[in-house]
């Protein structure tokens, strides 16, 4: 890519951002953060509660990831955020105008099962309905691509690499 982008990747819980953004970051040669590592402490006993977050609660958690990308900007980087609803993406997109958003996407089932054997992660199973009722896929005026989570998680970076220098074409 010829500019480094600072990329967002965004998706349902269990679609394997925090595997796949570091294998992106990895292979664009720029930063990785761990979207999660934004939130406050109060986001995350409610989500181990099984609680789902509001708006308001998201806001501050959004504005960090924003205020992180756009230090970034010019140098790039891959951030991780489920940003499910066009209003969290604009919100990033305020804060850092040139972000770039690869939504991790697939099949119900398959993330269901992947949640269902994942180790230590305080998002339970039981939020993935709220998740994909939230969700708003990217619009047409959005920077962005959508990358098919099955395969191995090597097999789902090269897709996000090969969509992402379409963008740059």
């Amino acid at each position: 890519m010829s500019t480094p982008h600072v990329v967002v990747v965004m998706g349902v819980a269990g679609t394997g951002k925090t595997t796949i953004g570091p294998l992106l970051a990895a292979r664009l040669g720029v930063p990785y953060a761990e979207g999660d590592d934004f939130h406050p402490e109060a986001n995350i006993a409610k989500m181990t509660a099984g609680t789902p977050l509001t708006d308001e609660d998201r806001w501050p958690w959004l504005d960090a990831i924003g205020a992180w990308a756009h230090g970034r900007a010019g140098l790039g980087g891959v951030v991780s955020s489920s940003a499910l609803k066009r209003s969290y993406r604009d919100r990033l997109r305020s804060a850092a105008p040139g972000v770039v958003f690869v939504h991790l996407t697939g099949d119900r089932e398959l993330i269901e099962d992947r949640m269902a054997h994942r180790q230590g992660h305080f998002m339970p199973t039981a939020l993935l309905d709220s998740q994909f009722a939230t969700l708003q896929p990217l619009q047409a005026d959005e920077t962005g691509v959508a990358v098919d989570v099955s395969g191995s998680p090597e097999e789902i970076t090269e897709r996000a690499v090969t969509a992402l220098r379409g963008l740059d074409q």
